[in-house]
């Protein structure tokens, strides 16, 4: 019964921007790690981006300055603020909920953002 549902993806022109969400259900959100993974065409699916339950932040060093993770427990959403966004950022983003005191998992199914003129 657990959902990870991605949103705010699409097309988009060099420079400009997206902002992406993830509503989460079925799981105590926030105790939850949260993050965004990118998968581009023949590459292996990397970290983007992940806050902790604490709010503790942590980006791959391709997008540092250019992307900003956070979250609204309230609301069971994550965000990613994509900014400055260029053609090598296009891929499939995915939403990831992790927990480590006892080992969880989940994946949703991921939202497209291209980046072209």
């Amino acid at each position: 019964q657990v959902q990870l549902v991605e949103s705010g993806g699409g097309l988009v022109q060099p420079g400009g921007s997206l902002r992406l969400s993830c509503t989460g259900s079925g799981i105590s959100f926030s105790i939850y790690t949260m993050g965004w993974y990118r998968q581009a065409p023949g590459k292996q699916r990397d970290l983007v981006a992940a806050i902790t339950s604490g709010g503790s932040t942590n980006y791959a060093d391709s997008v540092q300055g250019q992307f900003t993770i956070s979250r609204d427990n309230a609301k069971n959403t994550v965000y990613l603020q994509m900014n400055s966004l260029k053609p090598e950022d296009t891929a499939v983003y995915y939403c990831n909920a992790r927990r480590t005191t006892v080992y969880r998992n989940y994946w949703g199914r991921g939202t497209q953002v291209t980046v072209s003129s």
